[in-house]
């Protein structure tokens, strides 16, 4: 039992690797053997490792963020039989609370090689780089971008049910479609199935086999159960209503956060308007904000959920995707403690876009850029802020042709010293990000 008297219904190792461990798997298959069971109204504690599966270190190099392997991500813990969850049903996931593991108080925010994941401002910026986040209680701070605290929204960025049989069909018919109809990209614009480092948890011969072979990537959020959503209003007291597609439902969860973002709406075209690269496999601005990709303050932790079942709950709401309800619990900063900084889409070489809210809110990155550098902040630090710290990013008008606006509001209390636009920058010594050594 835990200390507050609830059971741990799966506790992960940091000294195992994640593919060693029974209660992980990274594919979604009906197949996946059920690592345990949970009633309806027990409220149970569900342990997790990074989204990495523990290839990132708390060390001042970014070697590790350069040379991670793609291929062994988002691993999930569990799959969960709910008792009396049906096909047909919805399952109701009450987050009642996420912390980082007590072993491993810390968390990162990575800039991945350009060649190898990149992110939103790769080109201008294409060098691997972290960011170490050392936890107290609710704040964070980091050696690495020193003279900034805050609190952070700690949120799971992956959870959902197995999809059936004929769910994971869709899943890799449609995505099959995509791939073989936008060869004209000269990009990666889905995963398909790839047996290279699959893990189902305790699965062994045909059917480990199987789920290789078939089993969906969990890269993506997908309509039919939620996923990879990096949702970071899925805190403490938000209530999710999930489809069920199988026996018990099946529900993983991972890839938890302690901060991202906070309020941000990522352009839509993201990946259409942006120059086709095939290196790039995943979206390029993601998950309320995350602009570098690895954007959040990743982490190992701990996440407390108690789950109901709604029987025929998916025809009663006429359910096609997720629903949710967000908690109570966001960091507050007070009216006038915002700067806005605003967007536009005309790029940086002074080229004209029509309407395109990429191209507006990458210039809304630069001008936040532009402005820290002043107090001493190198470029790279303000791009590892941007991905992780409480700041507000909108899209302000979309039809006023031919620009978009899009703005980011930084808020000026996570600073400890002043940042107004009122007074002289004083430039500072801020220390640097972790950056990679040279191959």
């Amino acid at each position: 039992m835990g200390k507050e008297g609830l059971r741990y219904a799966a506790k992960v190792s940091l000294d195992k690797p994640a593919s060693e461990q029974e209660c992980l798997h990274n594919r979604w298959h009906p197949e996946n053997p059920s690592y345990g069971s949970i009633k309806p109204g027990e409220a149970v504690k569900i342990e997790c490792v990074d989204w990495t599966g523990g290839q990132i270190g708390n060390n001042d190099s970014a070697d590790d963020i350069r040379d991670v392997d793609l291929t062994k991500i988002h691993y999930l813990t569990g799959p969960f039989d709910i008792e009396t969850a049906e096909p047909g049903d919805v399952l109701v996931v009450d987050i009642q609370d996420v912390q980082p593991l007590e072993d491993q108080p810390w968390g990162f925010t990575g800039i991945f090689a350009k060649e190898n994941g990149g992110g939103f401002l790769d080109e201008l910026y294409p060098e691997p780089a972290k960011a170490i986040w050392d936890f107290e209680g609710i704040f964070c701070s980091s050696r690495h971008i020193p003279g900034v605290r805050f609190a952070g929204l700690i949120h799971p960025g992956i959870l959902g049910c197995a999809p059936s049989a004929e769910v994971l069909e869709t899943w890799n018919t449609r995505e099959a479609e995509l791939i073989s109809t936008h060869t004209h990209l000269d990009r990666i614009v889905a995963q398909p199935p790839q047996p290279q480092n699959a893990h189902s948890g305790s699965a062994t011969g045909s059917v480990k086999d199987k789920i290789a072979k078939e089993g969906a990537r969990t890269i993506p959020g997908r309509p039919e159960h939620g996923g990879n959503c990096d949702i970071k209003n899925l805190s403490r007291g938000s209530k999710v209503f999930l489809p069920v597609h199988v026996p018990g439902a099946k529900f993983s969860v991972g890839d938890l956060h302690f901060s991202q973002v906070s309020s941000s709406h990522p352009p839509p075209q993201t990946i259409l308007n942006r120059t086709p690269r095939t290196n790039n496999p995943l979206p390029l601005l993601k998950g309320d904000g995350e602009i570098s990709f690895c954007g959040a303050i990743e982490m190992a932790g701990v996440i407390t959920i108690k789950f109901s079942v709604m029987k025929g709950g998916m025809k009663q709401l006429d359910m096609k995707s997720p629903i949710y309800i967000p908690g109570p619990v966001e960091p507050q900063f007070g009216p006038g403690r915002y700067i806005y900084f605003e967007g536009f889409s005309v790029d940086e070489k002074g080229k004209q876009h029509y309407l395109d809210a990429t191209v507006a809110y990458r210039q809304t990155c630069l001008r936040v850029i532009e402005y820290l550098r002043r107090f001493g902040y190198s470029d790279y630090q303000i791009y590892l802020l941007l991905s992780c710290a409480p700041i507000q990013g909108h899209i302000a008008g979309i039809v006023d042709i031919p620009n978009a606006c899009t703005t980011i509001g930084l808020p000026m209390d996570i600073f400890d010293f002043d940042i107004s636009p009122q007074l002289p920058a004083e430039k500072r010594d801020l220390g640097t990000c972790a950056f990679a050594g040279k191959k």
